[in-house]
């Protein structure tokens, strides 16, 4: 099987790469979302405007396969999050396939059984750079990138090169994380701005994350 290595694309290149799928392109961001933050909102408008996707959908998984995620709190609240979060956006959607199937979020099975609903999309699944080097360890990984088109998102200190046929897209280094919102939180510090407006309201209202093991 060849490979080929991931690159910054330049303009005239990935507009011939883009040209080449005629079929309707959609994009996935994944995760827990544990809170949802204005990072994903910014990886998610970038890669559909660099890439010219139709939208993005956001798939929160039920149990992340790749790492113990410890104060990972329910489904009901990190999906109420998400949809403060993406408001009244048209391109952006969620996608419960998931957090439906329950037990661990495998993307192989989450590609599969979308591949199966939509046969005529080219689905591209973005991941950051921290993401890209696990790539080898990745579940049927020889099988999924046969039927998805890889996107990595630049992340601070962390290379973006890898053997699988990944697409590199340039975006505003913006080092904000779930857990650094959750320890804020847990530290009774700002998170304003860090998420929006509407997820602060329900993350205050519903006093989440300020004592985590409670509420997994």
């Amino acid at each position: 099987m060849s490979h080929r290595v991931s690159q910054v694309i330049e303009p005239e290149v990935l507009t011939e790469l883009i040209n080449t799928h005629s079929g309707r392109k959609i994009g996935i961001l994944g995760g827990t979302f544990n809170p949802p933050h204005i990072g994903h909102l910014i990886i998610a408008d970038q890669v559909k405007d660099q890439l010219d996707l139709e939208k993005i959908l956001f798939i929160p998984s039920a149990i992340p396969p790749h790492q113990i995620e410890k104060g990972t709190i329910s489904a009901e609240h990190r999906l109420a999050m998400l949809e403060r979060t993406i408001g009244d956006n048209g391109s952006f959607e969620i996608d419960e396939i998931e957090i439906n199937r329950g037990g661990k979020s495998y993307t192989y099975d989450t590609i599969k059984e979308l591949k199966e609903k939509n046969p005529e999309v080219e689905f591209y699944f973005i991941i950051g750079a921290d993401m890209v080097e696990d790539l080898p360890n990745w579940y049927k990984i020889d099988e999924l990138i046969k039927m998805v088109q890889f996107v990595a998102v630049n992340r601070p200190n962390y290379d973006s090169k890898t053997p699988y046929p990944v697409i590199v897209v340039d975006v505003p280094d913006i080092d904000i994380s779930s857990s650094l919102i959750r320890q804020k939180v847990k530290d009774d510090c700002s998170i304003n701005y860090l998420v929006t407006s509407e997820t602060k309201e329900y993350i205050e209202s519903e006093g989440l994350y300020k004592d985590e093991e409670k509420q997994n």
